[in-house]
């Protein structure tokens, strides 16, 4: 986990597809309340919520309260440790399908 008092692991956050796509959702919007984002999925608002909560723990989420409603925003800061992640095995397969490129052109000679 990262530095910034993170109660739930990014990656552990981003497993479930319906937070995946609540972030493009966020991602796509400057901020979205509550009810906005429950008709964006075949689920109701407790659910959603849930969901919301797990991304808050994990920073990817913040949420303010304007009246008596809970709007939401993305904080994208946290999926940089997911891309440093994702950018070293990006160079794996980089590195391998050079590789199986060689082979196969050998193969072909």
């Amino acid at each position: 986990m990262g530095g910034n008092n993170q109660l739930r692991d990014v990656f552990d956050a981003i497993a479930d597809p319906t937070r995946r796509r609540l972030i493009r959702h966020l991602a796509e919007a400057e901020e979205l309340p509550l009810h906005e984002l429950t008709a964006l999925f075949p689920m109701g608002r407790t659910a959603v919520s849930k969901h919301l909560a797990v991304l808050k723990e994990a920073g990817l989420v913040l949420d303010r309260k304007v009246g008596r409603e809970t709007r939401y925003r993305l904080n994208a800061a946290p999926l940089r440790e997911v891309k440093d992640w994702l950018a070293f095995y990006s160079k794996f397969w980089s590195t391998n399908m050079l590789r199986l490129s060689q082979l196969m052109e050998e193969e072909e000679e």
